[in-house]
C-alpha cells in the first residue's frame, strides 16, 4: 500500500469515528466529546475517561489507547486488523467505549 492509500484509509476511519460520536451524541445520552487535533482524535467520556485513536504514518499503523490498554492496527482486506490478532478496530472501539461510558455504544459504517 502506498502512503497516499494508507493516509486516505486511516483519515476515512478517524471521520467516521467523529461521525459515530455526533451520532451517538444525537440519539443518546452518550454525552462523547470528540475533538480532533491533526492525526490525532480524543474521545472523552462524562466520567472524564479518554480514548486516543491516532495515526502512526510510517507504520501505516492506527493505534488506539483506551483504559484497558493500547492497541495496533494495520489495515488487511479492507478493515483495521489488530496486530496481535485481538480483532477489528471498530469492534474494539465500542466495546472499549461502552465499557468506559457505562452504556452500549456501536461504532460503525
Amino acid at each position: 500500500m502506498t502512503d497516499l492509500e494508507y493516509l486516505d484509509q486511516a483519515e476515512a476511519l478517524l471521520n467516521l469515528v467523529e461521525a459515530c460520536c455526533d451520532r451517538m451524541n444525537d440519539d443518546s445520552d452518550a454525552d462523547i466529546d470528540s475533538q480532533r487535533v491533526g492525526a490525532m482524535v480524543t474521545l472523552t467520556f462524562a466520567n472524564r475517561s479518554q480514548i486516543v485513536i491516532n495515526l502512526q504514518k510510517p507504520l501505516q499503523e492506527i493505534w488506539m489507547a483506551a483504559k484497558a490498554g493500547g492497541y495496533h492496527y494495520r489495515l488487511k482486506d479492507g478493515q483495521w486488523m489488530d496486530t496481535k490478532g485481538a480483532g477489528e478496530l471498530l469492534a474494539e472501539l465500542s466495546r472499549q467505549a461502552s465499557t468506559q461510558a457505562g452504556m452500549t455504544l456501536q461504532f460503525s459504517v
